[in-house]
């Protein structure tokens, strides 16, 4: 089974993607985990990627591709795979369309995690991270019995920069205008899934799993 996973900030795709791994089997496959992968490598399109990276250059897009197509054509993504971080434009998107082509392949699913703008915000500015050992707090789902201190080992707590609303809606109004014409394009083909986002992460698993048949 071959998909692609998109979700705004917070909506728990890392999570989701894991469980899916697990459940069919196959890899999930990020962005930075692929580039990480071909410089470590060293294969060719790892040492042109690192090029740009070493000198803090955005890597053109036919480095990109040219990145994810090998990773594509490595023997554990036969079986299948996730992607997540990729497409993010139409042009990547067409792009990857024809390196499955090429393969005699195509994609079966995009699982579109669908979470509104105002449950991600409450979700998100309400944590709070332990400055000792990293644990994360909420206000509302996982209150500290002291405030501001840490139940685990008695830290303090903080907001993160990451968590606060300005930054949380910056990363939304970002992601929505990235991801609207990919959701467009995909749904043209007849391969779009919306899961609704809200539910606990057993549920929202479920969902993706009825969607996806697996």
């Amino acid at each position: 089974m071959k998909m692609i996973l998109i979700g705004p900030p917070g909506a728990g795709k890392g999570t989701q993607a894991k469980r899916l791994m697990e459940r069919l089997g196959i890899p999930q496959i990020s962005t930075g985990d692929m580039f990480r992968a071909a410089v470590a490598g060293g294969t060719p399109m790892g040492l042109k990627a690192k090029e740009y990276m070493d000198k803090g250059e955005l890597i053109p897009d036919d480095v990109v591709i040219g990145v994810v197509k090998e990773r594509l054509s490595s023997p554990d993504c036969n079986k299948g795979f996730i992607l997540d971080g990729f497409p993010r434009t139409l042009d990547q998107a067409k792009a990857l369309d024809r390196i499955l082509e090429n393969m005699e392949s195509h994609l079966d699913h995009v699982v579109v995690i669908d979470v509104p703008d105002d449950y991600l915000i409450e979700r998100l500015t309400g944590r709070r991270t332990c400055r000792k050992c990293g644990y994360m707090h909420h206000i509302k789902f996982d209150t500290p019995k002291k405030d501001g201190i840490c139940d685990k080992c008695g830290g303090e707590l903080y907001q993160r920069d990451d968590d606060k609303e300005q930054t949380i809606r910056e990363r939304l109004k970002t992601y929505h205008s990235q991801t609207a014409p990919l959701v467009a394009y995909y749904t043209d083909k007849g391969i779009v899934r919306k899961i609704d986002g809200k539910g606990s992460m057993e549920e929202v698993e479920g969902t993706i799993a009825t969607a996806v048949g697996a």
